[in-house]
Parts: structure tokens; sequence; C-alpha cells
């Protein structure tokens, strides 16, 4: 007789099994397993680490709330980033996340100690999220959940609920979107 599996090693759909059947832990092996892909995802949002923590707290309880309700037709992590999109999306509604002021920012530590290097990387890369902050909102979740989260065009038309069509369309324009928008920013 073959031993049963440890919690962290069963696959999603047995620990959402589990949760069901009335299984508590199964469910922290869940968050532990999905935390730090959903805390990312809500920190690409807000930009700041306090308020992407509490969004990705809200967004396991919502799962934990609902977990009735996955019906296993997408994989839970899929459904968790469709849980974690919404939250966001009612947060942020009308209004682009919250940037770190340049001066706030912690220093940069500089591996070869070029810290004229390390400051440019950084203003390069707080252009590029403030551009993103920009984009329409379905240019700005595909690029955010392709481009940061490293979802397949198939993943991320589960979470937005469309076609690998519609994904790889607003993918497209919102790289373009962005070129255009860094190109108008360098010329200034």
């Amino acid at each position: 007789m073959q031993a049963a599996p440890r919690r962290e090693e069963s696959d999603d759909a047995a620990l959402v099994r589990a949760c069901l059947d009335g299984d508590g832990e199964a469910f922290g092996v869940l968050v532990t397993r999905h935390q730090r892909a959903i805390y990312q995802l809500c920190y690409r949002f807000v930009g700041r680490h306090e308020d992407a923590a509490d969004l990705t707290q809200d967004v396991f309880l919502r799962a934990y709330r609902g977990l009735r309700r996955f019906r296993g037709e997408a994989s839970l992590s899929t459904w968790l980033y469709r849980i974690g999109v919404n939250v966001c999306l009612n947060r942020v509604s009308a209004r682009t996340p919250a940037m770190v002021a340049l001066d706030d920012a912690p220093a940069l530590a500089s591996p070869g100690g070029d810290q004229a290097a390390a400051l440019a990387h950084a203003q390069r890369a707080r252009r590029v999220r403030e551009a993103v902050a920009r984009l329409p909102r379905k240019q700005r979740l595909a690029i955010m959940l392709r481009v940061y989260q490293d979802l397949s065009h198939k993943e991320i038309a589960g979470v937005m609920r469309t076609t690998e069509g519609a994904v790889k369309a607003n993918c497209f324009h919102g790289l373009g979107n962005l070129k255009r928008m860094l190109a108008a920013e360098s010329d200034e």
C-alpha cells in the first residue's frame, strides 16, 4: 500500500478537494504555493509593497470564500489571477498606480560600483512603469500578465475572459503604444 502524498506534493486540484472537505491546512499550502505570483501581480498594479500585501491578502480571502464556486475549468492559478485582477482593478479604478518618487526610492547597490549606470537604469524602469500605467486597461493588463507574470496568451485569455487573439492584439498594440510613449518622452 502506497502512502498518501504529503500536502506540499499534492497538485492544486487535490488541495482544492481537501479544502472543500474541511482540511483548512490544504488552503495554507495553496496560499504558500501561489502567494508570490499574486503578490507580484498586485504590486504591478499599485506600486507599493504595503498595498500589494493588503491586496494579496484580500485575493486569498476572496478565493477561500469562493472556493466552492471554483469549477476547475481553468487552472487554479488562472482563477487566482482573475480574482487578483478584479481586486486590483477595483482598488485602482480611475487612478494610476502609486509610484515611488525617485528621492524616496531606496539606494541601489551597483555590483561594479557604477552609480550613474544604476541611477540611469532606475530612471528607465520608472519611466516604463509609468508608461505601462497610462496604457488602456486591457492593454495594460495583457502586458502586465505577459511580461511581468510570464503567463501564456492562453492563460491570459482565461484571466481576462477573452480570446487568445484578443490577448495577442492587446499585447501588440500595448507594446506599440509603450514604444511611442517612451519615444515621445525621449524627444522632450
